[in-house]
């Protein structure tokens, strides 16, 4: 599947302008959400082909939004990478239990980030 379209999730304005100006230098066309809640709205309305998606925000957290897409069948194929500042490695087992394809700690590495999606495609 070609990723064009990812819906970048942080609650951080700073950290979604980061992470959008990168990727959409990469080609891709990036939606943002400023919530776990803004995140599952806007897939059900205009389904993404990845969601980029910080771990701890206030309301909905990362980990819930990954169980929430990746347990609903109209959902459960699109691909999550979760962004976390947390390195330990208890999170990113959470993140993989939880569903998601990957976990990134921050600060993103463009590089990094740009080889791991395309290992998803």
């Amino acid at each position: 599947m070609a990723i064009q379209t990812i819906l970048v999730v942080d609650d951080s304005a700073t950290d979604r302008f980061f992470l959008t100006e990168m990727l959409e230098t990469a080609g891709y066309r990036v939606v943002g959400a400023e919530s776990g809640e803004e995140c599952l709205t806007k897939v059900n309305i205009n389904p993404p082909d990845l969601v980029l998606c910080d771990v701890v925000m206030p309301g909905l957290t990362g980990f819930q939004v990954t169980r929430t897409l990746t347990k609903n069948p109209a959902t459960a194929h699109i691909p999550v990478v979760l962004c976390t500042g947390k390195s330990q490695a208890t999170d990113l087992a959470w993140a993989l239990k939880m569903g998601a394809k990957a976990c990134v700690t921050k600060p993103v590495v463009e590089a990094d980030l740009l080889a791991l999606i395309k290992t998803i495609e």
